[in-house]
């Protein structure tokens, strides 16, 4: 396994994944899950927020206290799908910063095609999580990180359900630097560019579209 990808191989998470891989499962069942999963996939991910001491009062005595050091983290939902993992994120770190980054993938050409992007301000000194439920092409990502780079953040991850070894490949050759966060490691890319064997549209399962 590459040294910047970590599956995250708990059984909660493997048991909840196949439970939103399955096509008869509901809209409102497949969005639960999400944020179940991503509030497990958020203890993975922010493993390494940076600690400082504070000196407290227990009701027995005085204590240095490990508590959060620097400034507030950065989540970065790639629109629409990574809001249904940005929502169980927050209710871990409800006090992180928000910011979104609208990009569609062009059927002909499956590149990415920004739309829309509102982020942070200081992503110099915040940890940086992108998320996006699947990393396929890894040409939506490589986008994101770019645009997010443009804008100074330097200390960055990427968290996602799915990730194909395609997607996983394109990273690492774009953003070496960027580790990324995952439940699953599938198998391939269809000719559509839908990982394999997958769980669909992620954003149509979570919102009930077509």
């Amino acid at each position: 396994m590459l040294d910047h990808l970590t599956v995250v191989k708990h059984p909660l998470v493997q048991h909840k994944l196949s439970l939103m891989r399955d096509k008869n499962t509901s809209t409102a069942s497949f969005r639960r899950l999400l944020r179940e999963i991503s509030l497990l996939l958020a203890y993975e991910v922010t493993r390494e927020l940076d600690m400082t001491t504070i000196e407290i009062e227990t009701p027995l005595e005085p204590m240095s206290a490990p508590v959060l050091e620097g400034k507030k983290l950065a989540l970065i939902s790639i629109l629409r799908a990574g809001n249904g993992l940005l929502d169980g994120i927050l209710e871990l770190v409800p006090a992180a910063r928000v910011g979104f980054v609208g990009l569609y993938r062009d059927p002909e050409t499956l590149r990415p095609v920004q739309y829309y992007c509102k982020v942070p301000d200081a992503l110099d000194s915040r940890m940086t999580i992108v998320v996006d439920p699947m990393l396929a092409t890894g040409n939506s990502s490589v986008a994101a990180i770019d645009l997010l780079k443009e804008k100074g953040a330097t200390n960055i991850r990427f968290l996602c359900l799915l990730a194909a070894p395609e997607g996983i490949e394109r990273m690492q050759e774009a953003h070496p630097d960027v580790p990324i966060v995952t439940a699953s490691v599938d198998s391939h890319l269809n000719d559509h560019g839908y990982i394999v064997p997958g769980l669909g549209d992620a954003g149509d399962r979570m919102f009930g579209t077509k």
